[in-house]
């Protein structure tokens, strides 16, 4: 699920689209466009019906237009039909947008009634001096804020969005696309798209087997399997992988593995000087959303002392900028297995 700022959830915006129970403005900021564009689409087929848009929908673009147009469009009364739609979208590529959507701020006080008023602003969101803002807070106005998820985050909006779909998911294969996919959502729920479409309408539950099939992610070779081998300190399962990544170079990018990796053992890190190792604890100390995430960090635990874990981070820092030309002609595979080395024989 989105982030929820000062105002209303994704959920509670999309029910109420759903009802038509519309408010006569919308602002829609933040930089994760996917809810911002679901939200934006339900409302492009719920203000007003398909036989009436010739002449009640109205589109503009932010690079193409001037705030007058749009103020102008939005006083109109709409033609033969309950009401009327006026959206702004990219709204952020106007000339001086943050303080051409201001002007915007004397029609919120006192909206046409008969207008749905959205404007679209991706990117950074508007700031709380906005006067746009302010003034469609005071009116009651619908402002959804779609903050960018962290990785963390990402597991809950997996789950909801599979489920919308009527199926289920591992958590193993929650962790595959987390790890190679990631954000934006848009990009992950296509694959997810793809996917069922490929297996076809039977497909009930997504499995890592189904995820290798289909999307090309290996199950057992990945840089999932690479911290778990890691975390068990079992050297020879984490020399397979590594060797597997130099023959899949494109499938298994030295910054993606690095950046794993980094993350991992400054998590563990932080678990090593944790006074309390409860799970709850645990789990809040490293922004863990399940218990599930936490297997590998108690598995580490048994085999890395705080020491470990930071000389691990400086051999993760130094294999970086190796990777990158500095101080080393190796490819990033054998500096990797290097690294690899390193992080077994620290004591």
């Amino acid at each position: 699920m989105a982030k929820k700022s000062t105002g209303p959830s994704f959920r509670e915006v999309m029910t109420s689209i759903k009802k038509h129970q519309f408010s006569p403005v919308y602002i829609l900021m933040g930089e994760e466009a996917y809810y911002i564009d679901e939200l934006t689409r339900a409302l492009e087929n719920n203000v007003v019906s398909e036989d009436d848009r010739d002449f009640n929908s109205i589109v503009y673009y932010g690079a193409d237009s001037d705030i007058g147009s749009v103020i102008a469009s939005a006083q109109q009364y709409p033609v033969m039909a309950e009401r009327q739609l006026v959206v702004l979208k990219e709204a952020q590529t106007m000339a001086n947008a943050k303080s051409q959507l201001d002007k915007l701020a004397s029609y919120v006080a006192r909206p046409n009634q008969t207008t749905v008023l959205v404007v679209v602003y991706k990117g950074d969101a508007l700031s709380a001096t906005s006067q746009l803002l302010k003034m469609a807070k005071e009116a009651e106005c619908v402002v959804f804020r779609s903050d960018k998820l962290r990785d963390y985050q990402l597991a809950g909006p997996i789950m909801d969005y599979c489920a919308s779909k009527g199926v289920g998911i591992d958590d193993k294969a929650i962790s595959l696309l987390c790890d190679y996919i990631g954000n934006p959502l848009s990009k992950l729920f296509g694959e997810i798209d793809k996917l069922i479409v490929a297996v076809g309408n039977d497909i009930k539950r997504i499995t890592p087997e189904l995820i290798e099939k289909n999307i090309g992610i290996s199950k057992d070779f990945n840089t999932f399997e690479l911290v778990k081998a890691l975390s068990r300190k079992d050297y020879p399962k984490s020399m397979m992988i590594v060797d597997y990544f130099s023959k899949n170079p494109k499938q298994n990018p030295g910054v993606m593995i690095v950046a794993t990796l980094f993350s991992y053992f400054s998590k563990l890190f932080i678990a090593t000087v944790t006074r309390d190792k409860s799970d709850a604890s645990l789990m809040t100390a490293l922004e863990l959303k399940s218990a599930y995430a936490l297997k590998d960090y108690r598995d580490g635990l048994q085999y890395y002392n705080a020491k470990m874990a930071l000389d691990a981070i400086h051999a993760i820092r130094e294999y970086d900028a190796q990777s990158k030309g500095i101080g080393s002609t190796q490819n990033e595979y054998e500096l990797l297995k290097e690294l690899i080395f390193k992080i077994f024989t620290a004591n």
